[in-house]
């Protein structure tokens, strides 16, 4: 019954939308650190009946930079301090000037496909969180909803959803994006009901 009732998803980029982006890549706990409000974004986006799946690029895999294994301790501090509440995390250790091309790396979508199809969600009810353009590109492959948080924006006003192409609608950060997709999918009342 719960997997019937949770039948929408918010596909979530990492490094600039759930933590602290940096230069030289994050993939050291001392360096990971989640952004005010995500936490609390995120149980706001599970109250309501959302899958919650992060796709992300981890080319540093490729270039040797870090392990599967960081990637994998750095997902297990954010879901630790966020309460649990990411379904799935999908990462694509790819990056074309080291490795062969790969499907799963964006802006190609397989990670957003691999997401919808194991939770049986359809596109149409899904959103995507992404501070740049290889994130939103994936996204339209896949027919999803796409909020675009501009790179280094803690202090961003957004502007008209109009201002960036490949974007549906534009946010400072994630707990602002939720409440657009909040406000976007709350269901019309009928005439004579109270919501």
């Amino acid at each position: 019954m719960y997997f019937r009732a949770m039948q929408k998803a918010v596909f979530l980029d990492r490094d600039g939308v759930l933590n602290r982006d940096r230069v030289n890549y994050v993939y050291r706990l001392a360096d990971f650190e989640i952004l005010p409000g995500v936490p609390q974004a995120l149980q706001a986006l599970k109250a309501a009946g959302y899958r919650l799946i992060v796709v992300t690029n981890q080319s540093g895999i490729a270039k040797g930079l870090y392990t599967h294994q960081e990637v994998a301790l750095c997902y297990e501090y954010l879901q630790q301090q966020c309460g649990g509440q990411i379904d799935a995390h999908y990462y694509a250790p790819y990056h074309p000037e080291y490795d062969s091309a790969s499907l799963s790396r964006k802006p190609d979508s397989l990670m957003i496909e691999k997401g919808l199809a194991r939770f049986g969600v359809k596109p149409a009810q899904c959103w995507l969180v992404g501070d740049s353009e290889r994130d939103l590109v994936a996204a339209k492959k896949c027919h999803l909803r796409t909020i675009y948080i501009p790179e280094g924006s803690a202090r961003f006003v957004p502007p008209a959803p109009e201002s960036h192409p490949g974007a549906d609608f534009m946010a400072a950060h994630l707990p602002q994006a939720v409440e657009i997709i909040l406000a976007q999918d709350r269901p019309l009342a009928k005439p004579g009901q109270n919501l």
